[in-house]
């Protein structure tokens, strides 16, 4: 099963990183999904910051491919790949579902970030540029990408206001990625991909100014910060 597993990852990496080439023209829920309409949701990063996704999608290849390679059979690697292959061939399927329903997609996203967090405590101690780095960082992205498609569905189906949904979505990002990286002292990918995040919706809201969601975002940054100022002290 050790061997199968990682062939699984595998597969499932290839497959989540091939499905944006699938779908022609998908760079997040668009306006017209919703009822009200929102061109810029501020809880949004700045397109820039969706750039992480090709750093991704290329080190869960070369790390999940390696893990087939050289550790197919390697115990110190078998914790953490199922739920990794839960979390990758589930995210195969995210855009798909994201183009007809953001609702059901925003409920798989989060089934894609707890089985990657799974993943992520159960990764053993060697090859940690290869095994751990991939996922903390996969982990932390889909930390902050959660809370965002939350927060976007929120606003876009006028549950609460755009702004007050991006401080309730933001607040539970920061609390999840600061009990993650507190317990995580090995894996600081993953509070730095978040911090990357934060800095895309400082920028998203920067131009008109956003001081709300800017500061909450401030404040994010400086609690991640100060866990890893911590850690090695």
């Amino acid at each position: 099963m050790t061997y199968l597993w990682a062939i699984l990852c595998f597969v499932a990496a290839m497959a989540f990183a091939i499905s944006p080439w699938l779908v022609d023209g998908f760079n997040g829920f668009a306006p017209t999904q919703f009822p009200v309409v929102l061109e810029n949701p501020p809880i949004q990063p700045a397109g820039f910051a969706f750039g992480i996704w090709g750093l991704i999608y290329a080190w869960l290849i070369i790390g999940t491919g390696f893990g087939v390679a050289r550790r197919s059979s390697d115990l110190d690697w078998e914790a953490m790949r199922p739920m990794l292959a839960l979390s990758l061939a589930t995210g195969a399927l995210w855009i798909p579902l994201a183009q007809l329903s953001p609702i059901a997609a925003t409920l798989l996203i989060w089934v894609m970030l707890g089985s990657a967090m799974l993943s992520l405590f159960k990764i053993g101690d060697t090859d940690r540029w290869l095994q751990q780095a991939p996922v903390a960082i996969y982990a932390g992205w889909l930390t902050a990408a959660a809370c965002v498609a939350t927060g976007v569905v929120m606003g876009g189906y006028g549950w609460v206001n755009p702004t007050l949904a991006a401080l309730i979505m933001l607040s539970l990002a920061v609390a999840i990625a600061v009990v993650m990286q507190y317990r995580l002292h090995r894996a600081p990918e993953y509070g730095m991909t978040v911090i990357w995040a934060l800095i895309g919706i400082i920028a998203n809201n920067w131009q008109p100014f956003n001081v709300a969601v800017t500061g909450l975002a401030l404040i994010g940054i400086f609690a991640i910060l100060s866990l890893r100022a911590t850690d090695t002290e």
